[in-house]
């Protein structure tokens, strides 16, 4: 509507181009708008359509060998093959559409807690209508506590302080005016502008909205994300690999079997059914469906640790993770302001407690004091109460309405039995100086004991140039310069500690008048205190990084606060030791240079969106695997482009929420952590159920290439291939993925990126238990083939199953037993070995199923034959475990 910014006119200027003016729109006009500009919220993304979302499951290279497999036995008519192939790949699929459905409405649930309603004046008059409805030249109406819904230039404004840490990552309130400012002044310095999905601290205000949606702040950062690609998730990048191996296994082993075929003068037909035999065991048909119930338990897993995957293939990636980029306020920190320390009549006090829970003692050098019986403790907390625009609320759970700094000196009175309500009843504020930056005080006017006398706090250097006197044991003392200079030592200790400090004084108000002026308060007040403030770190985030350090996981903090306050807080959570880099710091290095530094940093301090963004990616261009953690706007460029981002679900915005892999139900840094845990819990159970389903596969696949070519026939024909694979691979392999956790997950160095599902031990460890199991079967064949054909192959058929069943419990852990673990520990694993007993007792003794997969029934000789293999192969790896635990683990997390 206009050339010149709106923050470089004055209010009047700003209605007159809105065409709007102070009483606000009427209806008729702001239903117009509505249609023009449409409603006040951000594009969502389009919703992925159910068939899409279930169409999707199918998206994996492993999933496409499988379908060219059945389409393969359709082509020779094997149809019954063919349909147990695509039956595991319809029921993988709908595993996972159910839990990605299950995930998004999660989501869904999440962003309604966004406040969805808005004041405005219309017609004159002030209405309440939906946030969405807010038009341009509309006149907002804010007061404290409420969450700004649109863009919009300041028209009135009393005292107004407004957080915009969602969008800039600066912690403290900012002032705001209604001054003109210059047409280049930068967005952070527009204290004439308020903006969407901030929240108002203190004061009142009305504005005129200048852009609603999508045209807002808010706007142009959800409409960058949107174009920003995510990557590959190691999971995925691991499975694409495996899946490229056997597709090249497959290849070569059925090219050469037809070769061989034709060769001994098998029939074409015969040669096309031993080679879709050999690529059916060479496949891991059980694997995807595998996968996706490991990974939809790991996500109901996580959801009861508070974190919500919004992804299925995102849930191992935490596992993964090398650094943690967490925000501090909220997440390692309580984010909420506590009295910590108050310093008054020349000696320290300390207060216990934390956060805006009123529960708390004070202590004087370690011992608890009463703070009704100290009259210098006591008139400083009624004064620093009655002087203060915050309240203490109790809900479901305490919070602060208003600034939390003035809300800790709330709590810290509460803590002493002072309750502001009572306190304000008693003595009413008559009149008040607000807070303004320029003058860093504000005062209130109150009539006490038959006199009108003024209450002041603000900044300490202020307050002490103010000051003449000081209150010591309940009477006035001359401020002597010594007095002073322990009152500015007292103030600059705490800052060094991460304090935000305050000072509290009083005057005596003269004459009877009702009105408080200026001149009448600096010159001589009587000085009662400082106290000192923080954000407290959370106690469960400390211990979060020290598991992350036993781990191997370098945390590093990226918040808005200064160097001092962020370098304190660090220290207080004991992360790692480094260096402290401001955002300024890092605009004058190359990404060279900041690539040299960065894993010597542990803490970042100053820093803005664009330089959230440029240190995931530096850190992933050092190798990194990067978790990174917010619930800003600012934040939602990194969350997208780190390797699995994390919002905050509580305090997180929805352009936070929906640039993430990952939302924290209760944003705390402790999740995070448990989430990791969990991501590496996942990892190991994928892990343990891919060389289960590789070992008998490639045992199965030896067999069968090496009777073609030692023995002119195959030990095991296509459809029990199958079962074992998709029947009795599957009953077994999904029950692995229930595998409790070992308990030392956190015991060890994360996996490098490059180290997806399959490791050089592993493999090692593959292809000696399929030597031994292909070796085995082989060998019983070629004995008792000599009687009949049938009973030699069902014999075979049952030694690879029976191998099944041992190796699950052997597969719980690479270097555990399942005496160690506890027979019991995994009982739906001995479920599903009964089932399986079950299922192939019938398969040999059901004669329409004998007919179907060419078995006979075997007597206890033969069954004792069939088990030899198996039994041996289970005790040598049990003997294994106990000699050599790590025999097999080089490889496991680097390359």
């Amino acid at each position: 509507m206009a050339e010149r910014p709106w923050h470089s006119r004055s209010p009047d200027e700003v209605l007159s181009a809105l065409e709007s003016s102070h009483s606000g729109l009427s209806s008729s006009e702001a239903r117009s708008r509505f249609e023009g500009y449409g409603p006040n919220q951000l594009e969502q993304k389009k919703k992925t359509p159910p068939w899409v979302l279930f169409v999707r499951q199918f998206a994996s290279p492993l999933v496409y060998v499988l379908l060219a497999a059945s389409i393969l036995k359709f082509a020779i008519g094997a149809y019954l093959d063919a349909g147990v192939i695509l039956a595991v790949l319809v029921f993988m699929a709908m595993t996972g559409y159910v839990q990605e459905s299950r995930a998004e409405r999660a989501m869904e649930a999440l962003m309604l807690m966004a406040a969805p309603k808005a004041k405005v004046r219309r017609d004159g008059a002030v209405q309440m209508i939906p946030a969405r409805e807010v038009v341009p030249g509309d006149v907002l109406v804010l007061e404290a506590g409420d969450k700004v819904s649109a863009d919009g230039r300041l028209v009135e404004s009393s005292n107004l302080q407004i957080t915009e840490a969602s969008l800039t990552g600066e912690s403290v309130p900012i002032d705001k005016h209604k001054t003109v400012l210059e047409a280049d002044t930068p967005l952070a310095d527009r204290k004439n502008m308020v903006f969407s999905g901030t929240t108002v601290t203190r004061g009142r205000a009305t504005i005129a909205v200048v852009a609603t949606g999508m045209k807002t702040e808010i706007g142009k950062i959800a409409g960058a994300i949107g174009e920003m690609e995510a990557g590959k998730t190691p999971l995925q990048r691991g499975i694409a690999k495996l899946s490229n191996y056997i597709l090249l296994a497959v290849l070569l082993v059925a090219g050469l079997l037809i070769g061989v075929g034709l060769w001994r003068g098998l029939d074409l037909t015969e040669t096309l059914l031993l080679a879709v035999a050999a690529a059916v065991a060479a496949v891991p048909e059980g694997l995807p469906a595998a996968v996706t119930v490991v990974l939809a338990t790991g996500m109901r897993f996580m959801a009861g640790r508070n974190a919500i995957i919004r992804k299925l293939v995102a849930v191992e990636t935490l596992g993964s993770a090398t650094v943690i980029c967490s925000d501090k306020t909220g997440t390692l920190t309580l984010g909420e302001m506590t009295a910590r320390r108050i310093f008054t009549g020349n000696r320290w006090l300390e207060i216990t407690g934390s956060g805006y829970n009123p529960e708390g003692d004070f202590r004087e050098n370690g011992a608890k004091i009463d703070p009704n019986d100290d009259i210098d403790l006591e008139t400083m907390l009624r004064v620093g109460v009655l002087c203060n625009d915050s309240l203490l609320v109790a809900d479901s759970d305490w919070s602060i309405m208003g600034d939390p700094t003035e809300g800790a000196i709330v709590v810290a009175a509460a803590k002493a039995g002072i309750e502001k309500e009572k306190l304000e009843s008693a003595h009413p504020r008559l009149d008040e100086i607000p807070f303004q930056s320029e003058r860093r005080y504000m005062a209130t006017l109150h009539h006490v004991d038959g006199k009108r006398v003024a209450y002041i706090k603000g900044a300490p250097e202020r307050i002490l140039s103010m000051s003449c006197h000081y209150l010591r044991n309940g009477d006035m003392a001359p401020l002597e310069d010594a007095d002073k200079e322990r009152i500015e030592k007292a103030s600059n200790q705490m800052a060094e500690q991460a304090m935000r400090v305050m000072a509290i004084a009083y005057a005596d108000h003269p004459g009877e008048m009702a009105e408080l002026h200026e001149k009448e308060i600096t010159g001589c007040i009587v000085f009662l205190g400082l106290i000192g403030m923080a954000d407290p770190p959370r106690e469960e985030a400390k211990r979060a990084v020290k598991a992350c350090k036993r781990a191997g996981i370098k945390v590093v903090m990226v918040t808005g606060d200064n160097r001092v306050t962020a370098s304190a807080i660090a220290q207080q959570l004991e992360l790692p030791k480094g260096e402290t880099l401001t955002g300024a710091e890092l605009e004058r290095m190359s990404d060279e240079a900041l690539e040299a530094e960065i894993d010597d940093v542990s803490v970042f301090a100053r820093i803005d969106p664009l330089h959230k963004l440029r240190i995931v990616k530096s850190f992933q261009s050092m190798g990194h695997t990067v978790a990174m953690t917010g619930d800003g706007i600012n934040d939602a460029p990194a969350l997208k482009q780190a390797d699995i981002g994390i919002a905050m679900g509580v305090t997180g915005t929805d352009v936070a929420k929906e640039a993430s892999q990952m939302v924290l139900a209760d944003d705390n840094f402790a999740s995070v952590v448990a989430a990791v845990e969990e991501g590496r819990a996942i990892f190991t159970r994928l892990r343990n159920v891919t060389l289960f389903l590789l070992s008998a596969g490639m045992g199965e696949l030896l067999a069968i290439v090496f009777g073609v070519l030692i023995l002119g026939e195959a030990p095991l024909l296509a459809l029990q291939v199958l079962w074992i694979n998709l029947v009795t691979g599957v009953i077994m392999a999904i029950p692995l993925g229930f595998e409790p956790k070992a308990g030392d997950e956190l015991e060890y160095p994360p996996r490098h990126p490059r180290v997806g599902l399959l490791y050089r031990g592993m493999m090692l460890r593959i292809a000696f238990l399929a030597t031994m199991l292909g070796g085995g079967v082989l060998v019983l064949f070629d004995w008792t083939r000599a009687g009949e054909l049938g009973e030699a192959r069902t014999i075979a058929f049952c030694s690879v199953v029976v191998f099944e069943w041992l190796m699950a419990f052997n597969a719980r852990s690479d270097r555990y037993t399942m005496f160690r673990l506890g027979i019991l520990g995994n009982r739906s694993l001995l479920i599903a070995v009964s089932a399986a007993l079950l299922l192939q007792i019938a398969v040999v003794y059901v004669p329409f199923l004998q007919e179907a997969f060419g078995t006979v029934p075997l007597g206890i000789r033969e069954w004792g034959i069939a088990i030899i293999p198996g039994l041996a192969i289970f005790i040598i790896e049990t003997l294994r475990k106990l000699a050599f635990p790590d025999l097999f683990a080089m490889g496991k997390w680097r390359p």
